[in-house]
């Protein structure tokens, strides 16, 4: 049976939680993991709360789950409530993100490259460190774009949503984003190879 209901769709899972609030741990286990690892890049490290973030975000879904619309992604909703909690925790502690926990592995670097539109292949071995630097050194409003495109894997219309900005918008940004990484990646050539 569990087998089953973990192949069940979000909106599935969403509808069956309506009518048996038991249904509800599937969405948690689904999700869990993926919004722990969305928190802890937000808040920069904040280590110790994130479980609480996490229990705070899981009820609000839940109660909110009647206002759910299904004609968006599941996820793009999850997360967008994920990232509100989460800057509206922060700013109770009188803490803004300074800097994102991003992760960045070999498939990543490679979409960057291929996003940017690079002529250098960048060092493995050297990017992660490097990059993150010049990424944590953007303006906020191009790190969201950047985290959620390249960290969670995102696209525009999802982004979109979960950021409340016009899709034009999300595009303007990450184009601007991508412009600057460029740039610095570029200027700081030296850090890469």
């Amino acid at each position: 049976m569990e087998e089953n209901i973990l192949e069940k769709s979000d909106a599935d899972l969403v509808s069956l939680s309506l009518e048996n609030s038991e249904f509800y741990g599937f969405l948690i286990q689904r999700y869990q993991e993926r919004l722990k690892r969305y928190i802890l890049r937000i808040a920069g490290g904040v280590y110790n709360d994130v479980d609480d973030i996490l229990q705070d975000v899981f009820i609000k879904v839940y109660k909110n789950l009647n206002g759910y619309n299904p004609k968006l992604k599941f996820s793009s909703w999850i997360y967008r409530i994920t990232h509100n909690e989460t800057i509206s925790f922060l700013r109770k502690i009188n803490r803004k993100p300074t800097t994102y926990n991003f992760e960045i592995d070999a498939v990543k670097v490679k979409t960057i490259e291929e996003d940017l539109t690079l002529d250098q292949k960048l060092d493995n071995a050297k990017v992660k460190e490097n990059l993150l630097r010049i990424i944590n050194n953007l303006d906020k409003k191009y790190q969201d774009v950047v985290m959620l495109r390249y960290t969670e894997d995102k696209d525009y219309q999802e982004i979109s949503d979960i950021l409340r900005k016009p899709q034009g918008t999300v595009a303007t940004l990450l184009r601007q984003a991508k412009s600057q990484l460029k740039e610095e990646i570029l200027k700081n050539q030296h850090l890469f190879s």
